[in-house]
């Protein structure tokens, strides 16, 4: 009988990796644009004065309200203000830009006569820009646009202005959003929603705490490496993971320790853009298929829980994946010379540990319960195997068995409580 489940298994698996070879090898010839990119200290003041060349009516600025309060969007609204165009500011952003916030963006862009919008801020603020976008153009509800080309007209032109340097969102294909009913995670994707220019400013990084350095850092990183382990993998997101996996080794330590280095902060961003260059094509895996159910379900920031799952992803496929993860190594400048191919993959396994517990990310996710542990690895299992050109497919035994790996241990005795009823089922992010 196990022989008989591992012949099933390993079927699946090939049938699966097939398929979206296949796939991978059509979403080569999708025209993604390229943005323009500003970059460097100042680059968010130099892209208001550019936007206002485009003669736009009034831009709706998207951003959060920790963003606002700091201040960090005056720059680039004086820069609107000197050139003559009128913008409104949506400050309501919250985490996992929930469906209710994306209803009132999209209520305020339509009743201010809005034309375009600025993005501003983190991950959460540029999928509420880009929902926002897609939504108000094609008048339908955002959880109707999730999944891909879901919306047959185009967005108003979005800009971005990234204040973390973790999703790449500024160059990617992709909106993650929320809806709090369900407890799910939706991703709309759409090749008109990646923006038409950004500013990689690091002069608005260098107030991150550094809890948020580490995680959105440790988001980048992943966003690299399985962007490079996986099957729709090219020679250019090679080079672009490849190059973002040596900046962020370098660099996501050195903001970690000194948050005030503008040319290590720069790097950051820049790496960020590359592995998000990376993924857009080459697309992701199962660490971003588990963290979507995770912060579903519990509101797991995600780029700690990408951290939090990254060194046990990459253990589970180490045997399917070695050879790439021997070159990750070499780009991260560890081991010596002379070293094999599996010390080499060993050296990499053993510094994403070490980075972890060099930049306080913990060891195990506090909030994961034993009870729900079947059902977010099953819609995990749905969400890899509908979208994603992993080296390796799992079973649902096996994602189970990666997710147990960060279960909290639990203490021998424990007062009496009232716990709330497992979750049964979890639909596909």
């Amino acid at each position: 009988m196990m022989l008989a489940n591992l012949f099933t298994g390993s079927v699946r698996s090939v049938g699966l990796s097939s398929l979206m070879r296949v796939v991978g090898v059509a979403t080569r010839l999708l025209p993604i644009a390229q943005p323009t990119m500003l970059v460097g200290p100042g680059a968010s003041a130099r892209l208001g004065q550019a936007i206002c060349d485009f003669d736009h009516t009034r831009v709706l600025i998207v951003t959060d309200p920790v963003v606002a309060k700091l201040g960090l969007t005056q720059p680039l609204l004086q820069a609107l203000k000197a050139g003559g165009t009128a913008y409104v500011v949506f400050d309501k952003v919250l985490a996992d830009a929930p469906i209710p916030v994306i209803e009132k963006g999209v209520a305020l862009f339509k009743s201010k006569g809005c034309d375009a919008i600025v993005a501003f801020g983190g991950g959460s603020a540029m999928d509420a820009a880009k929902a926002i976008a897609l939504c108000a153009a094609n008048h339908k509800h955002p959880a109707q646009l999730a999944g891909y080309f879901k919306g047959l007209r185009a967005p108003a032109p979005i800009y971005a202005v990234p204040t973390t340097a973790g999703t790449g969102s500024e160059v990617t294909v992709a909106a993650v959003i929320s809806d709090p009913e369900t407890h799910r995670k939706l991703v709309i994707a759409d090749t008109r929603i990646v923006p038409r220019m950004a500013a990689l400013d690091p002069t608005l990084m260098l107030g991150l705490p550094p809890d948020i350095t580490a995680a959105t850092g440790m988001d980048a990183l992943t966003h690299a490496i399985e962007a490079y382990i996986g099957h729709w993998r090219t020679a250019f997101t090679d080079r672009m993971a490849l190059s973002a996996v040596s900046m962020i080794f370098e660099a996501l330590p050195v903001v970690y320790a000194s948050g005030q280095n503008v040319a290590a902060r720069e790097k950051m961003a820049l790496a960020a853009n590359y592995a998000g260059q990376a993924f857009t094509r080459a697309n992701v895996g199962y660490v971003h298929a588990i963290a979507h159910q995770v912060g579903g379900l519990y509101r797991t920031p995600h780029g700690l829980a990408n951290a939090i799952l990254l060194p046990h992803v990459l253990r589970f496929l180490s045997p399917a994946i070695q050879p790439q993860l021997a070159k990750l190594a070499r780009r991260a400048k560890l081991g010596k010379k002379g070293d094999s191919e599996a010390a080499l993959a060993q050296h990499f396994l053993d510094a994403i540990d070490a980075m972890n517990t060099r930049l306080g990310i913990p060891t195990h996710l506090a909030t994961l319960r034993e009870e729900d542990i079947p059902a977010l690895a099953r819609a995990a299992c749905q969400e890899a195997e509908a979208n994603y050109p992993v080296p390796v497919y799992l079973t649902q035994a096996d994602c189970e068995g990666v997710i147990r790996q960060v279960l909290a241990p639990q203490p021998l005795m424990l007062k009496r409580k009232t716990r709330r009823p497992a979750v049964k089922s979890l639909p596909a992010a």
